[in-house]
């Protein structure tokens, strides 16, 4: 691939002594609705579209088309919680609507099919019905619909970034897991607060999966991850593109500009055409119903 002259390529081509080795699982993260508040699990089973029940629901609008803090920065003060039963949500800025939940279990043949569409897929979706649009519509204030990932379908990730392998995931942006180092984020708080920012949290990166003991960004030249033995393999396949989301305040729902700016700086990425990246997106190439637990020993292989 061509690399632009005038796009700086970051990223170091080999790892160092402190990359080298074993790491362990720091952190782990289920995303239950797509682009809502993330919750932070001791463990998480694998699927092989990713972590259990991580973005295995979404909004859409009327038109059936998938709503994100994007447009909906509110979105990051709803808050799920999982029990072994059901999904509960509750809107940090609304408590008079009290809390809405939906049943982990509930029978999909039960639910209405609706059309939803994510990015290019185009697919049909589970409505988890109208009193529980009625309370996500009441906590965005515009008109939303709760849909389920249904069981019966397979969406695709791009063949592209595969290297001939297949995977699929749920509402996930576009592949299972998304994976990041603990020690990037010092180093992008260092450059926001000589700034004059304030330092940011993991939370505006929305990763599955956390890893210590790995250098800064040490998963941009990761070619495979194996965990819990060798029991699961995972393989990062794509660098994770930024949006403006991590620009919004996870606790004040405001959209500012110093995290994409100070990016700018040291995260263009040649391979994208310059677009900013933290973190890579990974499929499951084995390990297919193991439980992940923080701390985890984690073993990489470098390409």
């Amino acid at each position: 691939m061509h690399t632009p002259a005038s796009v700086p390529t970051p990223f170091p081509s080999a790892p160092s002594a402190a990359a080298a080795g074993q790491g362990t699982l720091h952190e782990i993260w289920v995303h239950p609705i797509k682009s809502c508040a993330g919750i932070a699990v001791p463990q998480a089973r694998l699927l092989a579209t990713g972590l259990q029940w991580d973005r295995h629901w979404m909004l859409v609008d009327s038109a059936g088309r998938f709503v994100t803090q994007r447009t909906h920065p509110r979105m990051a003060w709803l808050d799920p919680a999982l029990s072994d039963t059901a999904l509960t949500v509750t809107a940090r800025h609304a408590p008079e609507l009290g809390a809405v939940s939906v049943a982990l279990d509930a029978p999909e043949a039960a639910l209405a099919r609706r059309a939803v569409q994510v990015w290019k897929s185009q697919l049909p979706a589970c409505d988890e019905g109208d009193e529980v649009a009625t309370w996500f519509s009441a906590a965005l204030g515009t008109a939303v619909r709760l849909v389920r990932f249904d069981p019966d379908q397979r969406r695709a990730c791009s063949a592209e970034w595969l290297g001939g392998d297949t995977a699929h995931t749920e509402f996930a942006d576009g592949f299972p897991l998304l994976v990041t180092t603990d020690s990037s984020l010092p180093v992008l708080n260092a450059r926001l607060q000589a700034a004059g920012a304030a330092p940011v949290d993991m939370r505006r990166f929305r990763p599955n999966l956390v890893l210590s003991g790995f250098d800064a960004h040490a998963e941009d030249r990761m070619q495979s991850l194996t965990l819990d033995g060798d029991a699961v393999h995972l393989r990062p396949v794509k660098p994770c593109t930024r949006c403006p989301i991590p620009d919004i305040d996870p606790d004040t729902a405001q959209l500012g500009q110093a995290v994409r700016t100070a990016l700018k700086a040291y995260r263009a990425d040649a391979r994208l055409n310059g677009a900013l990246t933290f973190g890579q997106n990974a499929i499951v190439t084995a390990g297919e119903g193991t439980l992940l637990r923080v701390g985890m020993p984690v073993q990489a292989a470098w390409s």
